[in-house]
């Protein structure tokens, strides 16, 4: 292939013109050698640096645009993975049968029946056991290790596949600067994450000798350690599209501009929906008023207010967590309808059309999904796939915004 270059000292304008061609790697490099020679002498160096790192690939273009774009989806699939195995995980009472916690040294499980028996013994020294499971056996004890353990692999897997890309690709020089720092932001947001898990665990171990309920980690724990990697989601799918789908070209309008607005305030109810669950899940809230839509044979339960001072409820009353959750669940349908009807008076291309409609319709299964679930008193497998239904329901609005951004002028 012939590559056109061309180089003539332009000091007064600061600028280069094309007048020569370059055929083969060596003739480019004989070529360039007596520039490079000069580096630091001459005003022109910084002229030639461009086009020679374009051609040899040390910049990015499109090609590596494309690979980086799709790493960072792949990732934003695995943070989506370990949401929804940390959501089983919660389901199935086993978040607290591994009482200890090591990097490296707890990625070998336990493999005779004496090393067993050990992790075993180890659980029974934690409130869980005493008041739980009190009569666990080895072999049960065995499922639920094994589903944190499964949880917490793949969380070091997440880690894994953040950070060695991201090494490999900053070498290659692949990053933009904003890139760099987008990167750096969401190595560093995996590692924190990983922490922000064993802090959370370590609020279900510790000894509460005047409660006798059942031992679960602290629903601002949980909250925390939920939004944290719903942020982590969010950050990594909304670069991955922006690498990946080419920006849209519209006219803009007020009525575009409003959609805009509607479009990111959606977004961010459906994101504070999906926190909420997270309440929801740290205190056993869906196993309370078990019907739809009134809550017993009210509207407002009388017990909304029952804890002191007021604002208490709201994070600690089962009652009060579970209306909020359904008042935040129909507001987000509710708005994601008045946006799709809003949108139909406005020409859309093709993409964000689709976005908009897989928008509303997994927003209605979603609805129906969190309905069946409380209706059935919260079964494993639907409840699990209602916690799904959250981390699809804020991709398809991150799709949306993602399509409807504003094109750089």
């Amino acid at each position: 292939m012939l590559l056109l270059f061309s180089v003539r000292s332009a000091v007064t304008h600061g600028r280069l013109q094309v007048s020569r061609f370059v055929h083969t790697g060596a003739q480019r490099s004989a070529y360039w050698r007596p520039f490079l020679q000069k580096r630091g002498k001459s005003s022109i160096v910084s002229e030639v640096a461009l086009p020679l790192r374009a051609v040899t690939g040390l910049v990015p273009n499109a090609a590596t645009n494309r690979i980086v774009g799709r790493w960072l989806l792949v990732c934003s699939g695995m943070v989506a993975g370990a949401v929804i195995l940390g959501g089983v995980t919660r389901l199935t009472e086993s978040g607290l049968s591994m009482v200890d916690w090591h990097l490296v040294k707890e990625m070998k499980p336990p493999s005779t029946q004496a090393e067993w028996e050990a992790e075993f013994q180890k659980y029974q020294q934690f409130p869980e056991f005493k008041i739980l499971n009190h009569d666990m056996t080895l072999t049960e004890f065995k499922f639920i290790w094994f589903m944190e353990y499964s949880h917490r692999m793949w969380g070091r897997a997440v880690g894994l596949a953040y950070i060695l890309p991201a090494i490999y690709f900053w070498r290659k020089g692949w990053f933009t600067r904003a890139m760099k720092g987008t990167v750096v932001g969401l190595c560093g947001f995996v590692c924190f994450q990983g922490l922000l898990g064993w802090y959370m665990v370590k609020s279900g171990l510790e000894e509460k000798p005047d409660s006798y309920d059942v031992p679960r980690v602290s629903q601002y724990r949980l909250a925390a350690h939920l939004g944290s990697a719903l942020v982590l989601y969010c950050a990594s799918l909304w670069s991955a599209l922006s690498l990946l789908l080419p920006p849209q070209k519209f006219t803009e309008t007020h009525r575009l501009m409003q959609l805009r607005r509607f479009a990111h305030g959606t977004a961010g109810l459906v994101f504070l929906t999906a926190l909420s669950g997270a309440f929801v899940a740290g205190l056993d809230a869906g196993l309370v008023y078990n019907s739809f839509p009134k809550m017993g044979e009210r509207w407002i339960p009388d017990d909304l207010l029952a804890f002191s001072p007021a604002l208490k409820n709201v994070f600690e009353n089962p009652t009060t967590v579970q209306f909020d959750h359904r008042i935040l669940g129909i507001s987000s349908v509710t708005a994601i309808t008045a946006m799709y009807v809003y949108s139909r008076k406005i020409p859309l291309p093709p993409r964000a059309k689709m976005a908009l409609t897989s928008l509303i319709a997994v927003a209605y299964l979603q609805v129906t999904l969190g309905i069946s679930t409380l209706l059935l008193y919260v079964p494993t497998p639907l409840a699990a796939t209602h916690q799904s239904g959250s981390l699809a329901l804020l991709s398809m609005a991150l799709w949306l915004m993602n399509e409807l951004r504003r094109v750089p002028k």
